[in-house]
Formats: structure tokens, C-alpha cells, sequence
């Protein structure tokens, strides 16, 4: 546990100083550096219990380990819908929402890579997801599932954080669910661009976002999740 610890906070400082520098070429090659290193730390730091016993099945545990493993789950979801998305282009969008669905695809895909490599032998399979009630030709459908995903990513590390017992991890979880408040803000301004849509709703009289239980989020993404997940989380 210690060597996953020391693995997550090398991959936060690491991504900070790229991020001061603004090349997300350099992001890109340091988190394939960082992935092989977090790879080394958390394979080491694992047991070799199968984290899922049963074919077809995945299991949250209740423990960090648990809510680690609810983040990735929901990062594949993500990864695979912006893959999907960038694969299958829908028209009539700006020039630059290409480029823009493709930088998110790829942020997504370093969110999974970071939690497969940290998580090492307690990662849970890969899942299997369907999108067939998602039009990906039609550009409104796209952005509005897009929104709503990233949304419902936000809620749920905000939600999921509380119940984690080590601080770097919380940390970790801080780092990512910044990048996922920029997508979410980014769709809705793509969607309904030049007005208050990129703050919406989501925002407490208090000022601050909303915050889900995994047991409330799980609810939403199963519809797009093929894969059997048994949760023990709250």
C-alpha cells in the first residue's frame, strides 16, 4: 500500500510540472513514463487475490481500493464513449471540435492508464459497455451524452472522496475531477456556446458542485455497462 501511495503522489507532482510548462505533448510522454512507473509501484504493492472471482462479474470492495476501482470503472466508460465519439465523428460541428473531442479522448484514456498501472492485480476487468441508444452522428445527442457523463463524473468523485482513508488518495482524486470539471464545462459551452450554460445548474447556492454516492452514481451508468458490477461501497 505504501509503494502505491509513493507511485500516486509521483504521478501528481509529475502531471503539475507538465502542466505549468502548457505542452500537452509533454503530458502525453510523461504519462506514458509515469504509467511504467506506476505500473512497477502498484504491481508490487498488490496482492495476487483475484479482485473478481467470478467471469463476467467485477466487485467493488468497500475500502480505497474499492473507490479506486469505482474511478476507473467510470474512466473506461468515458475513455470508450470519446473513442467512440472521435472514431465515428458526427458533422456539422466546428472546426475545432475535433481537435477538442480528441484531447478529451486522450485525457480519458491517461485517467484509465493511471488507474490500471496504480491499481495493479486489484484492478478490475476490463468492462464491457454499450452505446447503441447514443446516435454519434447527430452532434446535439453527442454533446448532451457527453455533458451528462462528465457530470455524473464530477458528482461521483466528489461524492466518492469521503469515503477514502488515505489522503493522497484524496489528492489524486482532486487532480482528476479538475480535468473532468474542464470537459464538462467545455460540452456544455460547445452545445450552447457564449452563455451561463457552462456552469448550469450544478452549482449549490453555496457555491459548490454537486457530490454523489457511488451507490447513486452506479444507477445512472448502468445502462451503458454490460459488465455485472457488485458493489459493497455506499
Amino acid at each position: 500500500m505504501n509503494n502505491l501511495i509513493h507511485a500516486v503522489q509521483h504521478y501528481g507532482e509529475g502531471l503539475q510540472a507538465v502542466a505549468k510548462r502548457g505542452d500537452r505533448s509533454d503530458r502525453r510522454e510523461f504519462l506514458k513514463i509515469a504509467g511504467a512507473t506506476l505500473a512497477l509501484f502498484g504491481i508490487a504493492s498488490c496482492s495476487d487475490d483475484p479482485t473478481n472471482p467470478v467471469p463476467g462479474t467485477v466487485t467493488l470492495t468497500n475500502d480505497d481500493f474499492g473507490i479506486l476501482n469505482f474511478a476507473y470503472a467510470l474512466e473506461q466508460l468515458e475513455a470508450a464513449f470519446y473513442t467512440k465519439v472521435v472514431d465515428s465523428f458526427y458533422s456539422g460541428g466546428a472546426s475545432d471540435e475535433r481537435t477538442i473531442m480528441t484531447d478529451v479522448r486522450d485525457d480519458e484514456k491517461s485517467h484509465v492508464a493511471f488507474f490500471q498501472a496504480a491499481l495493479g492485480t486489484k484492478a478490475i476487468a476490463s468492462l464491457s459497455v454499450n452505446f447503441s441508444a447514443i446516435d454519434f452522428s447527430n452532434r446535439t445527442k453527442v454533446l448532451q451524452t457527453a455533458y451528462t457523463f462528465e457530470d455524473v463524473g464530477v458528482s461521483a468523485y466528489n461524492g466518492a472522496a469521503q469515503f477514502l482513508s488515505d489522503v493522497k488518495f484524496v489528492g489524486a482524486a482532486a487532480e482528476i475531477v479538475s480535468v473532468e470539471a474542464r470537459h464538462a464545462s467545455v460540452m456544455r459551452d460547445l452545445l450552447n456556446p457564449k452563455t451561463a450554460a457552462f456552469s448550469d445548474d450544478l452549482i449549490t447556492p453555496g457555491g459548490l458542485d454537486f457530490a454523489r454516492k457511488p451507490s447513486e452514481i452506479l444507477p445512472l451508468v448502468k445502462p451503458y455497462i454490460t459488465t455485472t458490477i457488485n458493489s459493497q461501497l455506499p
